[in-house]
């Protein structure tokens, strides 16, 4: 980590894999927005972590939510060093079997939230002429998943946007790449396994995984904090894969 303290804005990040990169970043010298939704649970994990932290009620889908938590953190730190969208929702079922209140709240949620973030923090990152922000897509936009068939392309199009946002900010000393996680230990998966049908899914994925296990929100989150460092200072537009091997894909 080099020297000094960088802030850090994570979405989502009170809970699950969020929670996860927001506990890491803090204990790499990072000051953290945690902004979620959950204002309660971002506030408390913002007094646990060592160091100065902040727990911001954000609603991503809301760009004005967005812009004044942005607002809170420049008032604050002065600067926004890094951006991670973490903040994602899905429901498992069959398309036909959803509707376009399902399919608006996955689009707003998993692409319109990260549409919103980075327009906020871009201006901040150009003037201060650097700054990285990694999204957190998933392997669903990559080679898709039954169940899943909205949410995976609303990840693909965050991956999409990512690339193409890349080749804008690159010369503004900006980096944008995606880290795309398989099969995750997060209380989504945990909700699946209360009961039989959701099990089975569950068992069926992690037999298909060379690892034979399900990740960790800790795994992802080493990976997000590798993006973020000057070791990987020469990587942008890509989509980093944390799947134990389930997905082997160019």
């Amino acid at each position: 980590m080099e020297q000094g303290t960088k802030t850090a804005i994570v979405t989502g990040g009170a809970r699950g894999i969020g929670q996860a990169i927001s506990r890491l970043l803090a204990l790499s010298q990072y000051r953290v927005a945690i902004a979620d939704l959950q204002e309660e649970e971002a506030q408390r994990l913002a007094r646990e972590l060592p160091g100065e932290h902040l727990g911001l009620r954000t609603d991503v889908t809301s760009f004005a939510s967005v812009h004044s938590m942005v607002q809170r953190v420049l008032q604050e730190w002065g600067t926004i060093d890094l951006l991670v969208n973490c903040a994602g929702w899905t429901r498992i079922a069959p398309f036909q079997e959803t509707d376009d209140a399902y399919w608006r709240r996955v689009i707003e949620i998993n692409y319109l939230g990260v549409l919103n973030t980075t327009k906020a923090v871009l201006g901040p990152m150009m003037e201060q002429k650097g700054g990285c922000i990694i999204n957190i897509t998933s392997d669903a936009a990559r080679v898709g998943s039954p169940g899943e068939a909205v949410y995976a392309g609303a990840k693909a199009a965050v991956v999409a946007f990512s690339k193409s946002l890349a080749r804008e900010v690159v010369s503004h000393n900006i980096r944008v790449n995606c880290v795309s996680p398989g099969l995750i230990e997060t209380p989504l998966v945990e909700e699946l396994r209360e009961n039989e049908k959701g099990k089975r899914l569950v068992e069926k994925m992690i037999k298909r995984i060379p690892m034979k296990r399900p990740g960790t929100p800790e795994e992802v989150a080493l990976t997000v904090l590798f993006l973020a460092s000057s070791a990987a200072s020469y990587i942008t537009g890509q989509v980093i894969s944390v799947n134990g091997g389930m997905h082997m894909v160019d």
